[in-house]
Formats: C-alpha cells, sequence, structure tokens
C-alpha cells in the first residue's frame, strides 16, 4: 500500500499550477442501490494507506467511530466512512486511509483504494445541490473519469468536525469584536464546515463578509465589484479589505486565486491570507511566492481572528503561541 504515495514534497510541485493528485477508493456495494460508488481524497491529506490494526472500540463514541489504534505510539481515532456517509453495505472494510491535516491524525475505514489520479482543479466541479443537501455538504467536488465514472471528493474536515468535536463553541468565546464597520472580508472555502467557522468568527468579530464556495466563484465576485467600484469611481479597497481563501478547492484553487488577483491592479492594497489544513512549511512557501500575505491553519478561530484583525487594522490582544 505505501508504493500508493510519494513524498508530499514532490507532490508539493503540483500546487500553483491549479492541479491535485487524489487517492480513488471505494466504501463496499451500497445495499440499497446495488452500486459501488468511487470516492476520492487528496493526497496531500494522506499519510498512509495500511490494513487495519487491531481497533480498540472505547465507551460514548460517536457512531461512526469504531475505536482508536496504537500507531507509532500515538493513538488515532478510526472512522468507518460507510457508516458515517449512511451507506449500508456487506463488504468487509479492512483497509485504513491514515490522514493527517489540521493538526489532527485519524484513519479511515475504507473497502480498498484503487489508484491515485493527477487531475486539473478545473475538472472539479461543485456537486449538484440535491446532493449536497442530501449529503449535508459531505461531497465538496465531482469529477468524471475516461471510463465514465463519477468521482466523488468527500470532505475530510466535515467528518473530523462531527466525529471529535474538536470544533467546540469554547474556541469562539474568546473572539471579540473590533471597531471596524467599513470593513467587509471575502472568504471562499469549498468545505461547508469551514464556511461556518469562518462565518461564526466573522461575526463573533462584527465584521461584514462575503462567501463563496471555491476560487472561480470568488473570482467572479471580485470581478463584479471591481466593475462596481470603477462605475462609481471608488477604489476596490473601499470595497473590499481582505480575501481568506482557502487552497484545495475546484475550479479554481487558492494558488490561482492568489495569482488572479495579485496580477490585477485593481485589486492592489487588498491582502490575501491563505487559510488552509494543509499546513506545512512548503504549502506556506508556495502561498507566499505566488502573493499570499500571510498563512493562518484552520481550526484556530481565535488566531485567525487576531490576524484579520490586525490586518483590517483593528487592535485585539494576541493569541498565545
Amino acid at each position: 500500500m505505501s508504493d500508493l504515495l510519494k513524498s508530499i514534497d514532490a507532490r508539493t510541485k503540483l500546487a500553483g499550477t491549479n492541479k491535485l493528485e487524489i487517492l480513488l477508493f471505494f466504501l463496499g456495494v451500497d445495499q440499497r442501490t446495488g452500486r459501488r460508488e468511487t470516492y476520492g481524497i487528496n493526497v496531500f491529506k494522506v499519510r498512509e494507506v495500511m490494513r487495519t490494526p487491531p481497533i480498540t472500540a472505547a465507551p460514548e463514541m460517536p457512531s461512526a467511530v469504531e475505536g482508536m489504534v496504537s500507531l507509532r505510539g500515538a493513538l488515532v481515532p478510526v472512522v468507518d466512512l460507510a457508516r458515517y456517509a449512511g451507506i449500508t453495505t456487506a463488504t468487509s472494510r479492512d483497509i485504513m486511509i491514515v490522514t493527517e491535516y489540521a493538526g489532527h491524525t485519524q484513519g479511515f475505514l475504507v473497502e480498498s483504494v484503487d489508484t491515485i489520479l493527477r487531475l486539473d482543479w478545473s475538472k472539479m466541479r461543485v456537486p449538484p445541490e440535491m446532493l449536497t443537501a442530501q449529503m449535508g455538504g459531505l461531497v465538496t467536488a465531482v469529477t468524471e473519469l475516461e471510463d465514465g465514472r463519477l468521482v466523488m471528493m468527500m470532505d475530510v474536515e466535515k467528518v473530523l468536525s462531527e466525529t471529535t468535536n474538536y470544533d467546540d463553541e469554547l474556541q469562539y468565546r474568546s473572539v471579540v469584536p473590533i471597531n471596524r464597520p467599513d470593513c467587509t472580508v471575502f472568504y471562499c472555502d469549498d468545505s461547508v464546515v469551514a464556511r461556518k467557522q469562518i462565518e461564526r468568527t466573522l461575526q463573533a468579530m462584527d465584521v461584514k463578509s462575503v462567501g463563496a464556495v471555491n476560487g472561480r466563484a470568488m473570482w467572479d465576485e471580485l470581478l463584479k465589484v471591481a466593475a462596481y467600484a470603477d462605475s462609481v469611481n471608488k477604489a476596490v479597497t473601499d470595497l473590499v479589505s481582505l480575501v481568506l481563501t482557502d487552497i484545495e478547492m475546484p475550479e479554481m484553487d487558492g494558488y490561482i486565486l492568489t495569482k488572479q488577483i495579485k496580477a490585477d491592479q485593481r485589486f492592489n492594497g487588498v491582502p490575501i491570507i491563505m487559510h488552509s489544513s494543509l499546513s506545512g512549511m512548503s504549502n506556506q512557501k508556495l502561498g507566499l511566492s505566488v502573493g499570499v500575505d500571510e498563512y493562518v491553519p484552520k481550526f484556530e478561530p481565535q488566531r485567525l481572528a487576531e490576524t484579520l484583525a490586525r490586518r483590517l487594522g483593528a487592535e485585539v490582544p494576541e493569541v498565545a503561541s
């Protein structure tokens, strides 16, 4: 299984080209439909693929959490993805995808893995609203393979949020309002969970915002704002105070969005903050190389609020390191 995975540094070279590599996997035959659907996860988030070691169950765990395993001395929670997604299957799930992102490591039980594909983010499409509503935002993007199969990209951040309770209300209580009623933050993220977290942080700060589901939608929105600013003889900075962007998004990723913004002189003076669960130094360096002004790891509302407040010209107590 380990032969499927190359080094993260090698894959980082893809970033900034609007390309990604995804690991295809299966959850088994759904007894309701008789179909065996194909799912995907960005390889950036995969640490290893292995046969599932013995799992130790613990009391009062979420229903989709099988238990925990010990990996090189670290206790790792294990989530049955089929059960989490509401898929009833009799197929055994003996393979575990170990993922690492946002400072968390977890194992996902799957039936099997297929292969790694290199794709262009422009080939990834936002799923239909009906599918999004039915699965609660679990599928963030869909792409069609050459053999006609549709691959559904899973929102692993949503799985993490709902199975580990990392998104605790207490994280937002220390976020304080700032006195900047003239500011508007534009943000984009393909994860419904991440968008809600950003919204909650900005609401706690009492800052106006405009959101989008990916880089393409955000770029279209920014172009509309720039055209309006031109028509009323205003600077874009009067309407757009800051752009907060994720890295991984269908149609246009955060690196390409940053390049587009920085290449358009109308957006001069608009800071860009990259907000991602891909917190490796290689990703941060690449973000800085395409013009990102600052990098903030996901799921730290206090640190995000401190960074936004500082960039917006407000004074708030800094978060301790």
